[in-house]
């Protein structure tokens, strides 16, 4: 533990980084997300090429993900922008059908009400339907943050400086310490956000605590 001790600056400062890479993806992603979920559930007819599409996304290799970004923005090898992108669009990807399925959640007798109250479009989204939606929207954008804090770990195969480094360099150096903090770090970080969403429900549903 005496290593650990030693270097713990260094390892409150990769898990900075790791989070930051993480957590600016899945805000970013969710704001994305959002409207292309509402038009598949808005336009069934092109729902299946929505969602199909996007899911597709999250079928590309992460490495080589990070790998392609330099050559499509135009951007360095080490620069964070390709993890930000590359993260961005997974995000996009596991989330367009949880948006969709949350607005699809939401009671036909509410929204027939919430109409007849006199809230039309973009009012009943906002008042209405997507407030309806956060238990849905919470559980999916649970499942993509823990799987940003997973992939960005991936990143450390190219050198970006985040969690994942103690993976590799553990690995080549034969130093099982050094993997456990790895792992324990992305762990704690993955309860981190899983609690952080967690909380934000809680916060945006009041009506569920009156409930209980």
């Amino acid at each position: 533990m005496t290593w650990v001790w030693e270097h713990l600056g260094d390892i409150g400062g990769y898990a900075v980084s790791h989070a930051l890479l993480a957590g600016i993806p899945l805000i970013v992603g969710l704001l994305l997300a959002l409207p292309l979920g509402w038009v598949a559930r808005r336009y069934p007819p092109i729902a299946s090429v929505v969602v199909g599409g996007s899911s597709l996304l999250y079928t590309i290799p992460s490495l080589a993900l990070f790998i392609l970004m330099p050559l499509v923005l135009g951007s360095k090898i080490l620069d964070a922008i390709n993890v930000y992108v590359a993260l961005t669009i997974y995000t996009v990807a596991l989330l367009v059908r949880t948006v969709a399925d949350a607005l699809g959640a939401v009671p036909d007798a509410t929204r027939q009400a919430a109409t007849a109250m006199g809230y039309r479009g973009f009012g009943r989204l906002v008042s209405v339907d997507l407030p309806l939606a956060v238990p849905v929207l919470a559980a999916g954008l649970r499942v993509a943050a823990v799987s940003n804090v997973s992939i960005v770990s991936v990143a450390s195969l190219i050198g970006y400086p985040q969690l994942g480094y103690y993976l590799t360099d553990g690995y080549q150096r034969s130093f099982p310490l050094e993997i456990g903090v790895g792992i324990v770090g992305c762990l704690l970080l993955a309860l981190l956000f899983d609690g952080a969403i967690r909380v934000g429900e809680w916060a945006l549903t009041p009506w569920a605590r009156a409930g209980r």
